[in-house]
């Protein structure tokens, strides 16, 4: 016991040293940070940081503060950017300097990762990932080959939610993860309880866990890394080596069942496939092309979930919107066919209903945190080399000033001579670290969007006693936003919206 005390004591003190001395190392610059709330002396504002849903607590702070603020956290600036022209300005215009990511002890270096693109740092791998992707998943022409698999893929999803509506988030996520994993690995999802699904689930659940802010304190105390993990206390140490073998299993499942496919010569072209075939073959390429690929599907297999189950819950809530965006579709496609994305340019309520979705409700609330490389003076301020700068992308896409009345879904806002701010440019992130799947991740959703409203109805459910059921439209906290469970019905329009979705997915509409 004496030994233990020792070493925690010893531990305690160093942890001590160490904060002392980061406070110390920070220099004084002639101009002020951004401003914000006071804080205490050392501590700063750790006490009045928010424990869940930080954007509406950032929101509010703006409000006071202005849409540039900062906070002290233990020693560590903090500026939070709450207008598009900050972010543009800072995060866009000056990419070169903003485009570094924080240092995460536990969820990227112990657990693993800052292997994926969302946390690597700038250098080699980061350029890499960057070039790999752009080659297959970045442009449209690329993702225009993946129209037909979209396609099919969305059509067997309908006919799931026509069999068992009462699981659609479930559906969702198969549909989306089917999707992804065809075109990164050329992988058949093997239904409801595939291995990969399940293993990505599981990292993405994880991932949002050690991204939250002071979840773990080995993020304010790096040092604790080296506490051994029988140590008391470094539970986090025996969690993180669970949660890194969940991440690596991640990245190797699906990269090794394509390379056995290459090697037995039946493989499905996919993004790891050609890479593999046509990049320089050394294991750093290979590395490269493995958690590339893992970089894309663990981001998408878990905004596009969200946003789709976020269409649903607006169309339960707004059915007026719903019986336009059907008009509309009905108008152009007719009933003996579903749409397709050669029909996308003659619906634009439909394509303003989309654009409704990613606003409406926020898939990424906070754009993970930017860390500038350099000192840096703006509009009078000065924001420090080492500075956490976060975009309240929310507050940016909920902002009376852009959007009036922000909190009502209303696709009619990007319609007519004067549209509103398309929240595209918001919701997939700034400069060098917008999202390389952006337009995979469009047209993913054009097409659940479009055929799900040509064939179902979507309305309130009802409980047993014939009480409409409202849903509430609230989100999980974390890096990625979930709307709540609810409870909606899903009915098919009528017999032959019933007879399409029954119809053979591999036979064009």
């Amino acid at each position: 016991m004496a030994l233990t005390l020792l070493h925690l004591d010893l531990i305690l003190a160093i942890s001590v040293i160490y904060l002392l001395l980061r406070l110390v190392a920070r220099k004084r610059h002639a101009l002020p940070l951004p401003p914000g709330p006071e804080g205490y002396p050392i501590i700063g504002n750790v006490l009045e940081m928010p424990h869940s849903h930080e954007w509406f607590t950032f929101a509010r702070w703006s409000e006071k503060y202005g849409d540039i603020f900062s906070l002290n956290l233990l020693g560590q600036p903090l500026v939070v950017l709450g207008s598009y022209e900050h972010a543009m300005n800072l995060l866009d215009k000056r990419s070169s300097i903003y485009c570094d990511r924080p240092i995460l002890t536990m969820g990227g270096e112990l657990v693993g990762w800052k292997k994926i693109l969302v946390l690597v740092r700038p250098g080699e791998r980061f350029r890499e990932y960057r070039r790999l992707m752009n080659r297959l998943v970045g442009g449209k022409t690329a993702v225009q080959q993946q129209y037909d698999l979209q396609r099919r893929q969305t059509h067997m999803y309908l006919r799931s939610v026509l069999q068992d509506p009462d699981n659609l988030p479930d559906h969702i996520r198969l549909n989306a993860g089917s999707v992804i994993l065809m075109v990164t690995h050329g992988y058949p999802v093997q239904g409801g309880d595939d291995p990969i699904i399940e293993v990505v689930d599981r990292a993405t659940t994880q991932f949002a866990m050690v991204t939250s802010p002071g979840a773990f304190l080995v993020d304010v105390f790096p040092i604790l890394r080296h506490v051994p993990s029988w140590f008391p206390g470094a539970s986090f140490k025996r969690k993180a080596a669970e949660w890194n073998r969940t991440i690596n299993e991640m990245a190797d499942m699906p990269h090794e069942f394509t390379k056995s496919q290459m090697r037995k010569g039946i493989h499905v072209p996919s993004y790891t496939s050609i890479l593999m075939e046509t990049e320089e073959n050394t294991p750093d390429k290979e590395e490269h092309i493995k958690w590339s690929a893992a970089s894309i599907y663990a981001a998408g297999a878990d905004t596009t979930v969200s946003a789709i189950y976020a269409f649903y819950l607006a169309m339960a809530l707004y059915p007026e919107v719903q019986s336009k965006a059907q008009e509309e579709i009905d108008w152009v496609v007719g009933s003996d066919r579903l749409p397709d994305f050669s029909d996308r340019e003659s619906l634009p309520y439909v394509e303003a209903l989309l654009k409704e979705v990613l606003r409406w409700f926020t898939t990424g609330p906070l754009a993970v945190p930017h860390v500038t490389t350099e000192d840096d003076v703006y509009q009078g301020y000065c924001i420090p080399k080492g500075t956490y700068v976060i975009a309240n992308v929310w507050k940016m896409l909920h902002d009376p000033r852009t959007y009036p009345d922000p909190m009502m879904f209303n696709p009619e806002r990007f319609l007519g001579d004067h549209p509103q701010q398309d929240p595209a440019q918001m919701a997939f992130g700034f400069g060098r670290r917008i999202c390389p799947g952006q337009v995979m991740a469009d047209a993913s959703l054009f097409i659940s969007i479009a055929m799900s409203l040509s064939v179902f109805n979507v309305s309130k459910a009802k409980d047993e006693q014939g009480n409409v059921i409202t849903p509430i439209p609230e989100s999980t906290s974390g890096t990625i936003s979930h709307p709540k469970p609810f409870k909606c019905s899903i009915t098919p329009r009528n017999s032959k919206a019933e007879a399409l979705i029954l119809s053979d997915p591999e036979t064009k509409s």
